[in-house]
C-alpha cells in the first residue's frame, strides 16, 4: 500500500508517532544456553548504539563503509549492528547469499572476488573458510585487501593461527595491516557494549566499556582474576517480552543487566588496557573431583594448540573424571598434511592424526597444573557442524551446548579408552 501511494495510509502520523521508546522490532536471543528469549529493541537502543561505535571508530562516518555480508537480520549482529551502520554513515551494503559452511562458502568467496569492502565482518568460523582462499588467490587477495580499512570478528574468539594469516597476507599484500578487531555484546544490549577501538597484535580482546556505558564487574568467587559482567546504560534494554519473572531475574538491586558472560583484565593492574572475553558462565563445568572448568577459555588454548588442524572444538567433561574434545577439523589442512582419515561411524580414524594431535596437545599443555586445564582425550568428528540442526547458530557460531546433546554417543565413544577412533594424550594420567 505504501508503494502504491494509498491515500488510507497516513506516513506522516505513522512517522509523527515514533518516539525514542517506540519498539522497532522483537529480536530473539539466540537460545545457546537457555530458551531464546524475545527482546523489545527500541529506536533510542540502536540510535545510541551507532553512536557509540562512530565514536569509538571514528572512520566510519569518515568514509561511507561498504560492506558484503551474509549475517542475518534476525539476529542483532546483522540486523542491529551492520545495517544499522550502513545506515547511519550512508555506506553500502551488498547481500552475501553464501554462508560459512561448506556448501555455501563458495559463494561468499565468488562475492567478495567481485566487490572491494571497506569493513569486512564475520565470525571465527567464517574467517577460517575464507583465508585458504585468500592464500590461493591473487586477485582476491587484491580486491579483498584493497580498501579494507578493518577486519571484524565477533561472537567468539579467532583463532590465532587465522589471526595471523590474514595479518600476514594483508601486509604482504598492501605493506601493512588494517584494523584487527572485536567487540563485545548481547542481544540485550543493541548490541555493542565493548569494544577494542586501538591496534593490537592478538585475538581475543573485547576491550573497553563504549561511551556512555556503565560496566560493572563482579569477581568469580573461585577465581577473583576472572569477572563476571554486568551493564547499564541507554543502549540496554528494559526487560524481555512478556517474561515479567526473567526480566527481574536479569537485573541486579543497582538496575545492572547481568550478562552471564566472563571477563578479565588482559593486564591486571591495567584497566585501560581492556578485558578479553573468558566465556560464557553457563558452559562451565565441573568434574567429578569438584574442580570448575572453565570451557570457553580453554577452547582457545585447545585452538591454539591444534593450528590449522582444527576449525573448531567442542570441550567436553561436565561429570567426569577429566577433560576431552570433539575437533571438527579442517579439511584442507588434514589434505594438505598428508592426512588421510577414514570414517567410522561418525568419527575419524587416522594413526597419523592422532600421533600430531595428540603431540601438539600434550606439548602445549605440558605444565598443567591441574585437571581444569589439561585435556586427556579427543575424537575427531567426521561431520561438519548442522545448521538446520542448531550445532550453529544463526549468526554462525558453534553452539557447543548442542553439539554435545546431539552427538552424545560420540561423547561416550570419546571416553571409551578401547575405541580405536579415541586418541589419548601422551603423559596425560
Amino acid at each position: 500500500a505504501l508503494l502504491k501511494g494509498d491515500g488510507a495510509v497516513d506516513v506522516d502520523a505513522a512517522h509523527g508517532s515514533v518516539r525514542p521508546d517506540s519498539v522497532a522490532k522483537i529480536l530473539l536471543t539466540s537460545g545457546s544456553t537457555s530458551a531464546p528469549k524475545g527482546v523489545p529493541t527500541t529506536h533510542r537502543m540502536m540510535c545510541t548504539n551507532q553512536t557509540m561505535i562512530a565514536d569509538a571508530l571514528p572512520f566510519v562516518a569518515e568514509r561511507p563503509p561498504v560492506l558484503v555480508d551474509w549475517l542475518p537480520w534476525n539476529h542483532v549482529f546483522g540486523g542491529s549492528h551492520n545495517f544499522n551502520l550502513v545506515l547511519a554513515n550512508g555506506g553500502t551494503l551488498y547481500i552475501d547469499d553464501g554462508k560459512p559452511v561448506p556448501a555455501l562458502v563458495g559463494r561468499t568467496i565468488e562475492n567478495l572476488s567481485m566487490v572491494s569492502p571497506t569493513l569486512s565482518f564475520n565470525v571465527p568460523l567464517g574467517f577460517a573458510q575464507l583465508l585458504p582462499a585468500l592464500e590461493r588467490d591473487a586477485a582476491l587477495r587484491a580486491r579483498y585487501f584493497g580498501a579494507l580499512d578493518m577486519i571484524f570478528y565477533a561472537g567468539a574468539s579467532l583463532p590465532e593461527d587465522v589471526w595471523a594469516g590474514l595479518a600476514r597476507l594483508a601486509r604482504a599484500e598492501r605493506g601493512d595491516v588494517p584494523l584487527m578487531t572485536s567487540s563485545w555484546g548481547l542481544t540485550e544490549t543493541a548490541p555493542a557494549a565493548l569494544i577494542q577501538h586501538e591496534p593490537t597484535d592478538r585475538p581475543g580482546i573485547v576491550g573497553v566499556p563504549m561511551t556512555g556505558l556503565e560496566v560493572k564487574l563482579v569477581p568469580d568467587s573461585a577465581a577473583p582474576e576472572r569477572f563476571e559482567v554486568r551493564v547499564r546504560g541507554e543502549s540496554v534494554f528494559t526487560g524481555y517480552l512478556n517474561a515479567p519473572d526473567k526480566t527481574a531475574a536479569a537485573f541486579d538491586d543497582e538496575g545492572f543487566f547481568i550478562t552471564g558472560d566472563a571477563m578479565r583484565f588482559v593486564t591486571p593492574g591495567a584497566p585501560d588496557r581492556g578485558l578479553r572475553f573468558d566465556g560464557r558462565i553457563a558452559e562451565d563445568f565441573k568434574l567429578t573431583s569438584g574442580t570448575w572448568v572453565r570451557a570457553g577459555e580453554l577452547r582457545l588454548e585447545v585452538l591454539g594448540s591444534l593450528g590449522g588442524l582444527a576449525q573448531d572444538v567442542v570441550v567436553a567433561g561436565a561429570d567426569r573424571d577429566e577433560i576431552g574434545i570433539l575437533i571438527f577439523p579442517n579439511p584442507e589442512a588434514l589434505q594438505s598434511g598428508g592426512f588421510r582419515p577414514e570414517k567410522d561411524n561418525g568419527a575419524l580414524r587416522d594413526a597419523g592424526l592422532a600421533e600430531a594431535i595428540a603431540d601438539r596437545l600434550a606439548a602445549r599443555f605440558a605444565a598443567a597444573s591441574g585437571s581444569a586445564s589439561r585435556v586427556a582425550r579427543a575424537l575427531v568428528l567426521a561431520d561438519p557442524p548442522d545448521m538446520g540442526a542448531g550445532e550453529i547458530t544463526a549468526k554462525g557460531n558453534l553452539n557447543p551446548r548442542r553439539v554435545l546433546d546431539l552427538r552424545a554417543a560420540l561423547v561416550e565413544r570419546l571416553y571409551d579408552d578401547a575405541d580405536p577412533a579415541t586418541i589419548l594424550v601422551k603423559g596425560m594420567p
